[in-house]
C-alpha cells in the first residue's frame, strides 16, 4: 500500500472518529476535482458548488458504508455525479438548463486542474464543442470520455439500457465528430 493511500485511509478513520481537522484536510484534497465533475454535468457554478457540498456531506455521513474495494476518491466521484444528474433531472422539469456551451476545465487524475493555457488548442476546442451537442449525448460523452466510466456504469448512471447506452455514445461521437467538421 502506497504511502498516499495509507495517508489517506488514516484520514478516514479519523474522519470516522469525528475529527474535524481531517475532515477539513479530505475536504481539501478533492473539492477541486469533485466540484469540477459537478460543473461539468450541472453547467452552473453556484448549483455545481452546491452539489459538490452536498455529496461531501453525504459522504462524511455515510463514511461506514465505504468498504475500499475502490478508492476514496472513485467513491466520492460517483456520489457527485449521481447527486449532479439528479439535480440536472430537477433542472430539466424546470426548464432551467442553460443553454449556452460551456468551456470546462480538463483535470488530471489527481485532481490537478491545469490552466486553460497550457491545455492543448485542440483538446479544448473539442471539449467546448462537446457542450454544443444535446444534452443526453452531452452527458453521455462526458462521463465516456471524461470521467472514464464505461458503457455499463453508464446506462447505470443513466437509468439507460447497455444497448441504448452504446448507441447514444456511437451517435454523440458521430455528432460531435460531425460539428468538429464542420468548424475546420
Amino acid at each position: 500500500m502506497s504511502l498516499e493511500r495509507k495517508h489517506i485511509n488514516t484520514l478516514l478513520q479519523q474522519c470516522l472518529n469525528g475529527d474535524a481537522s481531517a475532515q477539513m484536510e479530505v475536504y481539501d484534497r478533492y473539492y477541486q476535482g469533485m466540484y469540477n465533475v459537478a460543473y461539468r454535468i450541472v453547467k452552473q457554478p453556484a448549483l455545481a458548488e452546491d452539489v459538490m457540498q452536498e455529496s461531501f456531506l453525504s459522504a462524511f455521513t455515510k463514511l461506514e458504508s465505504f468498504k475500499g474495494e475502490v478508492s476514496f476518491g472513485a467513491w466520492l466521484k460517483r456520489i457527485v455525479i449521481n447527486n449532479s444528474i439528479q439535480e440536472y433531472r430537477k433542472m430539466i422539469k424546470k426548464q432551467e438548463v442553460a443553454l449556452d456551451p460551456v468551456l470546462y476545465k480538463v483535470e488530471d487524475n489527481e485532481g490537478y486542474v491545469a490552466d486553460p493555457g497550457d491545455v492543448d488548442l485542440k483538446a479544448q476546442h473539442v471539449i467546448k464543442t462537446m457542450g454544443l451537442l444535446n444534452e443526453k449525448y452531452r452527458l453521455a460523452l462526458t462521463l465516456h470520455l471524461i470521467e472514464g466510466y464505461d458503457y455499463e456504469e453508464i446506462s447505470d448512471i443513466m437509468q439507460l439500457s447497455y444497448a441504448n447506452c452504446r448507441t447514444i455514445i456511437s451517435r454523440a461521437k458521430s455528432s460531435l465528430r460531425q460539428k468538429l467538421t464542420a468548424v475546420t
